[in-house]
């Protein structure tokens, strides 16, 4: 971090908790709004519920001109995304996360919900328009969402629909040919109940020159999706809640250059699509005395395609040195949730104490078919590659929260899943993981102090095993004869667990001008799922396989302070420290005591939001990230950063006119990154690349609410 850059930071905390200080006895006329979490069980504020869960309402997102999930991650603590893709596909949670997909399925460690629907895995389909909250669960959190979470999960919420007729119009034009627009229209349906109906498109050129083919939108976005939401009273003590989905992402893949610039040199770019369609219902039984119950179905069809060219090159950039090739994955995926589920609606008295109940039975289904179209070094021709992965999960979950008296509650819940997952491919390998799980929390919080919550949280997580079908399939490879048995013991890979110690306090000032959040936390990793490679010459095999262990412990503070009528300060700080033990790397490497990959030690967001008039607001704020290695299995690391945004509105009457910039001193910053040779100008010795975040970017949008 420069010294001006680490000066302006440290000046803009300063500042922030000075006024802390000075102010806090000044009553404002504005205070903060309470915020309400739908992610648990039970509809519960924020500061009721023990554990680290940040949530992000819809002005935050506008703040910072974000369309995608993507635009906000940095502004949270202790979570990070990496590119290798034309969209944050994959999220870490205090370090622990997946980072690409390429041949072999996967499990996510961070699960992502849109409107109760299961998106894990599918990051890129997480458009914010007409989203209402997005809610981060730091820490294991399988007990509530099952194998998806075992680093933490995340929640997206649309508008809901009110009886009264509403609607938004969205336009907004950017730099790099950004073009957006928006529809969303909400009210009764008569006899239907209320809906709330969205559509959206998103176009842009991207941030990639191609000076081969002398084009400047080979890693272009151009995005749609649309939402209907449904909520009908379908006769007394009967809520049927209706959801679809659609979405539709063409985008272009050509990140990576040769030169590590943004200027690429491939001849054959590649491309990040996506096409989904989801649907769920959730039906609700409210007439027993003391209880309610609820049955959901959902189905989500999702066919993407993710291809690039390898050589990141064109033909003749070094006769005698150099290859062509060109690798597509096409994947078609199915899934099937249905869920059952009871919660009390009055406590019960058991054992001289009252208590609130869950109990639910869960079946989850994922079918995923892969066709790989790409170049067999081996036999110096096209190939194709198929496989087909079937994930079926059965789960029995409950939750006690027991009011030990006025001031204190216990609450604990268990999960147990039992997974059966086979896998078959074209080169003949089967295999079918297996095993039982379980998962849950205990948690004890104390509420004798008004506006006061601490909190102790045990927690265990816990995903699934899985197959290393890419692995077996090049043991039989003839160029990698002296590997075959090494590959051959990569077969499948054990169940990852985590379980986590998690102390915490929220609070918040009588007057609700001021909100505090803090929590300090130790986890322990067993049977750690980290991602390995091979590379000789031009063929490259990754694997999964189980390290030891590992560790993570850490601190995240979130504060908010209406300073005066006009002023309000934000920030949110996170430190963490991580580290493995027991891996070591195909070629000798033991990474014993070195940190996990994309798990920055520290990261920090700043800003201030300012009335200038009653017409007019100002934001500004600042996001610092530390650096971090890009793999577990090499050492190329991202360097630390600092982004500046800003924003101004103008409302006049129902219009919302707004300017909005994004990293206005046009840092140029990592977010994925490889080490290896394919450079045939320097005879393919081994260097890192690196794909860069967005740069400078600013833009103008108009909105209307009706």
């Amino acid at each position: 971090m420069s010294q001006l850059k680490f000066s302006t930071l440290a000046l803009a905390l300063a500042s922030a908790f000075s006024a802390t200080v000075v102010q806090a006895q000044t009553e404002p006329t504005d205070i903060l709004e309470r915020i309400t979490i739908t992610g648990e069980y039970r509809a519960t504020t924020i500061d009721e519920t023990p554990t680290s869960v940040t949530a992000i309402v819809n002005a935050e997102f506008t703040e910072r001109g974000a369309s995608h999930l993507e635009d906000v991650l940095n502004k949270l603590p202790n979570v990070n995304f990496s590119g290798g893709s034309s969209r944050a596909r994959f999220i870490q949670i205090r370090g622990i996360g997946e980072r690409s997909q390429f041949v072999d399925p996967i499990n996510p460690s961070v699960g992502l919900l849109i409107d109760g629907i299961n998106y894990s895995g599918l990051g890129q389909a997480a458009q914010l328009f007409d989203i209402s909250q997005v809610e981060v669960y730091r820490g294991p959190q399988s007990g509530r969402f099952g194998a998806d979470g075992l680093a933490g999960m995340i929640v997206l919420e649309s508008t809901r629909a009110q009886a009264e007729f509403s609607g938004l119009w969205h336009l907004g034009i950017g730099n790099y040919g950004e073009r957006q627009g928006g529809l969303a229209l909400g009210g009764e349906l008569g006899a239907f109940g209320t809906a709330r109906f969205s559509v959206y498109q998103q176009r842009s050129d991207g941030f990639t020159e191609n000076v081969y083919l002398q084009r400047d939108d080979t890693q272009s976005r151009s995005e749609r999706m649309a939402r209907l939401n449904v909520f009908s009273d379908l006769a007394e003590n009967w809520d049927l809640q209706t959801t679809v989905h659609a979405l539709s992402q063409d985008n272009g893949y050509d990140a990576f250059s040769l030169d590590n610039t943004r200027q690429t040199l491939s001849d054959e770019p590649g491309e990040d699509d996506l096409s989904s369609f989801a649907a769920r219902t959730a039906l609700t039984y409210t007439g027993f005395e003391s209880s309610e119950w609820l049955v959901s179905y959902s189905y989500l069809d999702a066919d993407s395609i993710y291809s690039y060219d390898e050589d990141w090159s064109f033909v003749g950039i070094a006769p005698g040195w150099e290859y062509s090739s060109f690798d597509s994955y096409q994947r078609d995926r199915q899934d099937h949730t249905l869920e059952l589920r009871g919660l009390s609606t009055q406590p019960v008295q058991w054992l001289g104490a009252e208590h609130d109940w869950v109990v639910g039975l869960y079946r989850y289904q994922r079918d995923e078919r892969l066709q790989r179209d790409f170049f067999n070094f081996d036999l110096g021709s096209q190939d194709r590659f198929l496989s087909d992965y079937d994930n079926r999960h059965l789960a029995v979950y409950g939750e006690l929260s027991s009011f030990l008296n006025r001031d204190w509650t216990l609450t604990t819940g268990l999960r147990g899943e039992r997974y059966d997952n086979p896998y078959t491919d074209s080169n003949g390998v089967t295999e079918e993981p297996n095993d039982t799980m379980w998962g849950g929390r205990l948690s004890l919080s104390y509420q004798g102090q008004a506006g006061h919550l601490y909190y102790a949280t045990v927690a265990r997580g816990y995903k699934p095993g899985g197959v290393n079908g890419e692995a077996l399939g090049k043991a039989q490879d003839p160029s990698l004869t002296e590997l075959r048995e090494f590959l051959q013991a990569q077969s499948t890979f054990a169940p990852e667990l985590l379980t986590s110690l998690e102390l915490g306090h929220k609070w918040a000032s009588a007057d609700g001008a001021m909100a505090l959040r803090s929590a300090l936390f130790v986890q322990a990793r067993d049977d750690v799922q980290l991602k390995g490679w091979i590379n000789r010459d031009q063929s490259f095999v990754g694997y999964l396989q189980n390290a030891a262990s590992g560790s993570v412990s850490g601190v995240e503070v979130e504060w908010d302070y209406q300073w005066t009528e006009a002023a309000n300060w934000f920030a949110t700080l996170a430190w963490l420290d991580t580290e493995i033990d027991g891996f070591v790397t195909e070629d000798g490497i033991d990474m014993t005591g070195r940190d996990q990959a994309h798990a920055p030690n520290y990261q920090a967001n700043v800003g201030l939001r300012y009335d200038i008039s009653d017409a007019v607001t100002a934001v500004v704020q600042v996001d610092a990230k530390d650096g971090y290695y890009y793999s577990d299995s090499h050492f190329s690391r991202a360097e630390a950063v600092e982004l500046l945004h800003a924003r101004i509105d103008w409302r006049v009457g129902g219009w919302n006119l707004s300017a909005w910039a994004r990293n206005l001193t046009d840092e140029t910053y990592g977010i994925r990154g490889f080490f290896f040779g394919n450079d045939p100008r320097i005879e393919y010795a081994a260097r890192t690349y690196e794909q860069f975040g967005e740069p400078r970017r600013f833009g103008f949008t108009a909105r209307y609410a009706f």
